[in-house]
């Protein structure tokens, strides 16, 4: 029979994984205090919730938001990475964690009501921020474009060019 605080853990977890961009899964074992608190100071700064759960609420949970196929991934020590709006942020934030010791395992995650795997999560926590990707389409359309005005300038130059040759010759002729 479950108790009133498992139905309302339950409830919480359902909410949380029904309005993520995307969730992320991760094992902590042999993770101490100390760096707990960092990843979480770390996630916070983001808008990022992490919460250690228990894995038979979380799988009701998940069958609950209408999430399937996350069952296989809650065994062991789960820990669970809510992102609200950016689902890439917190994917860098926890790779970064990860690169700098932190002993912490990606078991999957999901963005965008897709499944990913640990090498997709690699994958994802790599990719350049908005921002950056945003730059660089501004400078592959610029590139291009003062290419072309820089030609165009060049042959009017070279127009004007010509035709003052033109009438300094026939100004000579006369």
């Amino acid at each position: 029979m479950p108790t009133a605080e498992k139905v309302a853990k339950v409830s919480e977890l359902t909410q949380k994984m029904a309005g993520s961009k995307a969730i992320y899964l991760a094992d902590f074992t042999g993770l101490d205090v100390a760096a707990v608190t960092n990843l979480r100071s770390q996630l916070r700064k983001a808008s990022v919730e992490y919460s250690v759960v228990k894995n038979r609420l979380a799988k009701r949970a998940a069958q609950e938001a209408g999430i399937a196929g996350l069952d296989r991934f809650f065994v062991g020590p789960t820990a669970i990475a809510f992102a609200g709006d950016d689902p890439v942020e917190p994917a860098k934030i926890l790779q970064k964690f990860i690169d700098a010791g932190g002993k912490i395992t990606i078991k999957s995650g999901l963005v965008d009501g897709q499944i990913i795997s640990a090498d997709q999560f690699k994958a994802l926590a790599t990719l350049p921020s908005r921002d950056q990707l945003l730059a660089q389409v501004v400078r592959a359309v610029q590139g291009p474009l003062s290419g072309l005005a820089g030609a165009l300038s060049g042959l009017l130059r070279n127009l004007v060019g010509v035709v003052a040759a033109i009438e300094k010759k026939q100004s000579e002729g006369a």
